[in-house]
C-alpha cells in the first residue's frame, strides 16, 4: 500500500455540510444558488443556512428578524425534523458499514476510527473519499471530512477543509498547519475562553503551544493548562467510545409542571424552571448521560403551547447550565399572556463518559458539577430534596 501521508491519521471527523439547509433543498435544486434560510420564522431563530446565505453574514442560532435584515432576499423554508433524522440514520449507517469504531458528535457529525478497516479498504485519505463519494450518491448532500491522529485535530481539519472538502494533517506537521492558526480554532476553544487567552497574550495556537507546560498551567489552572497544551500540540485523545443514538434508553429527558393558578410573574417561572432543571438533570446524573440541547415548552393560559431550544456547544448534565440556558430561553418570549405549564427537556443525550467537554480558562477546577454530585450523594442517603437551591425555600409552587 502506498502511503498518501495518511497511514497515521486513523481517526476521520466527517461533518455534514449546512446540514439542515441541505437536506432541505436536495428536492429544491432551483434554490442551489439562491440565499436559504431553515427556520427563523416569525420571532423564531435560524436552525441553518445554506452558503450563499452565509456569505451574507446569516448563521444558525441568529433570530430570524436580523436574518431577514442581512438577507432580505433569502428564501426561509420550514424545517422538517422526521426528515432530518432520516437521514441522519442513514448516513451513521453509512459509516458503520466502514467501521465499528463511531463515535456520534451530534445528528450531523461523527469520529470515526478507521485503523481496522485500512486493509480492507485503503489508507485513511482514500477511506475519506469513499464516505464522501458514498454520503453524496446516497443521500445527495456533500460532507467535509478531516483526518489526524487525534480527535481535536481531526475536528480543527474538517472545519478548515468546509465546505466539501478533506484535509489530513499528519502528527508531524502539527506545528506547520496548526500552530499559526487563531487559538480559537482549538476544539472547545469558545469565544469566551478565546477573549481570556488573548487577554494574557495568546493569539495564536503556537503561542500556547509555546508556552511552558508548567507555567500554563499556573497561569490558566492545572486542568485547563493540561488540556489546551494537549490540544495545542495534538496529543489529547486518541480512541473512540462507540456510539449510535438508539442503543441509548432515551434521547431525551424532560419534566413539567402545571400551575395551579395561571402565572404572570417572571420571577415564579424561573424558580419553577430551576426545579424543573433540578429534577431533569439529577434523572440525567443517575443515567450517566449527558446532552446538548435544551428545549422548553410553554403553555398558556389559552392553551397555545410553544417551544423553544437552543443547542450548546458541549454536553452538560449540570443544574446551573441547563437552568441558565432554560431562563434565557423564556426571557426572549415577549408574550404577555399568563402561563399555564412549563417544561423543561435536554435532548440529544449520550453517555456522560463519552462526552468531550473544554472547561472554561479561569473556572474553577471544583464547581458546579462536583456540587451537583455531592447534592444527589446526600439525597441518596437522606431523601431527594434534602438539599436544594435556596430559591427553592422561597414560596410555595403556585
Amino acid at each position: 500500500m502506498i502511503d498518501d501521508g495518511s497511514l497515521g491519521c486513523p481517526i476521520l471527523h466527517v461533518d455534514m455540510d449546512a446540514f439542515y439547509a441541505s437536506v432541505a433543498l436536495r428536492d429544491r435544486p432551483e434554490l442551489r444558488d439562491v440565499p436559504v434560510i431553515v427556520g427563523g420564522g416569525h420571532r423564531g431563530v435560524v436552525l441553518s443556512a445554506n452558503y450563499p446565505a452565509r456569505e451574507r453574514g446569516v448563521r444558525s442560532g441568529m433570530s430570524g428578524t436580523e436574518a431577514r435584515r442581512l438577507c432580505p432576499e433569502a428564501v426561509r423554508l420550514s424545517p422538517d425534523f422526521g426528515d432530518f433524522e432520516t437521514v441522519s440514520r442513514s448516513v451513521m449507517e453509512t459509516f458503520r458499514s466502514i467501521t465499528p469504531l463511531v463515535e456520534a458528535y451530534s445528528l450531523d457529525e461523527a469520529f470515526l476510527d478507521v485503523s481496522g478497516a485500512v486493509r480492507r479498504l485503503g489508507t485513511p485519505l482514500q477511506i475519506a473519499e469513499l464516505v464522501r463519494a458514498r454520503i453524496h450518491d446516497e443521500q445527495r448532500i456533500t460532507c467535509s471530512v478531516g483526518l489526524a491522529r487525534t480527535v481535536s485535530v481531526a475536528k480543527l481539519a474538517s472545519r478548515r477543509a468546509k465546505p466539501d472538502g478533506v484535509l489530513v494533517v499528519p502528527a508531524d506537521r502539527i506545528e506547520e498547519m496548526v500552530h499559526p492558526l487563531d487559538v480559537g480554532e482549538l476544539f472547545g476553544v469558545g469565544p469566551k475562553t478565546r477573549a481570556k487567552l488573548r487577554k494574557i497574550g495568546l493569539v495564536t495556537v503556537g503561542d500556547v503551544a509555546r508556552m511552558p507546560a508548567e507555567t500554563l498551567r499556573h497561569v490558566v489552572g492545572a486542568a485547563a493548562g493540561h488540556q489546551l497544551h494537549q490540544l495545542a500540540w495534538g496529543t489529547d485523545r486518541r480512541t473512540l467510545t462507540p456510539r449510535r443514538a438508539d442503543d441509548d434508553p432515551e434521547r431525551s429527558m424532560g419534566s413539567e409542571e402545571t400551575f395551579g393558578r395561571d402565572v404572570a410573574d417572571p420571577a415564579v417561572i424561573h424558580r419553577e424552571l430551576l426545579r424543573l432543571a433540578s429534577r431533569v438533570t439529577a434523572r440525567m446524573r443517575r443515567a450517566g448521560m449527558a446532552g446538548r440541547t435544551v428545549a422548553i415548552r410553554v403553555r398558556y393560559a389559552d392553551f397555545t403551547t410553544i417551544t423553544r431550544s437552543h443547542t450548546l456547544p458541549d454536553p452538560t448534565d449540570t443544574t446551573a447550565e441547563v437552568h441558565a440556558t432554560a431562563v434565557r430561553l423564556f426571557d426572549a418570549l415577549t408574550d404577555p399572556r399568563r402561563i399555564r405549564l412549563v417544561g423543561v427537556r435536554v435532548e440529544g443525550l449520550r453517555p456522560r463518559a463519552g462526552a468531550h467537554r473544554q472547561g472554561l480558562l479561569g473556572e474553577r477546577e471544583h464547581g458546579w458539577p462536583e456540587a451537583d454530585r455531592a447534592i444527589d450523594q446526600v439525597g441518596m442517603r437522606f431523601g431527594r430534596g434534602a438539599v436544594r437551591p435556596a430559591t427553592l425555600f422561597a414560596g410555595d409552587r403556585p
